[in-house]
């Protein structure tokens, strides 16, 4: 894989809290990844303007807006519409309504926005699924909601690398967002299924999100570059 090919596949994950913070890592990170995910805290904190600055400022750098929204469809119908205008690639709604809950995203978004839909959260574990109510184990879970999301017309999943093999099988054409990357030897922090990049794209993955170890990095794009070689040697 050539290296303009391995940062495509790149996204970072921009968790700060102000848009001051987010447009200096865009900044030193333009050139080097693909995309930016802006998530939850920079969004309650800075509202949609701060989506805008970074597609105006940075137009190279797509965004992958993770809100992972979950309400009933005509909820979700208006808050994808409002997304529409902000410029984002894809945006993360919960898989665990159904297929008509995705489905109405998906009509909404129209051909410019992408739905990636959430399987099951990285940070959850076994244990974690039983405690919410889960009789089926992850992977299983995942398999479903993967096939799911591919009915419904979804761009995408995003789904732990532990259930890559399950979700190619599943939904073999759709887009493969792993979050929970960590090079090797690097701390997992709250992850509890991870993976390293090289072995996620062997995987089947299509993008990979890799966050603290990009941006608590004393050089943040040597740290991203160095995620890139290891996604090109994949």
């Amino acid at each position: 894989m050539t290296t303009d090919a391995a940062k495509g596949r790149l996204i970072a994950a921009i968790d700060v809290p102000t848009a001051t913070a987010a447009l200096d890592l865009a900044s030193r990170l333009e050139g080097h990844v693909g995309m930016l995910k802006l998530g939850l805290q920079l969004f309650v904190a800075e509202g949609p303007s701060v989506i805008r600055q970074v597609r105006e400022q940075f137009p190279e750098l797509e965004v992958f807006l993770d809100l992972k929204l979950h309400d009933i469809p005509n909820t979700m119908r208006g808050a994808i519409r409002s997304a529409r205008t902000l410029g984002a690639r894809f945006i993360t709604v919960h898989a665990g309504s159904g297929i008509a809950h995705l489905k109405a995203c998906v009509e909404e978004a129209g051909e410019d926005l992408g739905i990636l839909a959430v399987t099951v959260l990285t940070s959850q574990d076994e244990q974690a699924c039983r405690e919410a109510g889960h009789t089926r184990s992850a992977a299983d879970l995942v398999a479903m909601r993967a096939e799911c999301a591919r009915e419904a017309g979804c761009a995408g999943v995003v789904c732990s690398g532990q259930e890559l093999a399950r979700v190619c099988e599943a939904a073999p054409d759709l887009f493969k967002v792993v979050p929970g990357i960590r090079p090797a030897g690097a701390d997992i922090g709250d992850q509890k299924r991870v993976m390293t990049p090289a072995v996620a794209i062997g995987a089947g993955a299509t993008h990979l999100v890799v966050g603290r170890p990009i941006t608590t990095a004393s050089d943040v794009a040597l740290a991203a570059d160095e995620i890139v070689r290891q996604i090109a040697s994949a």
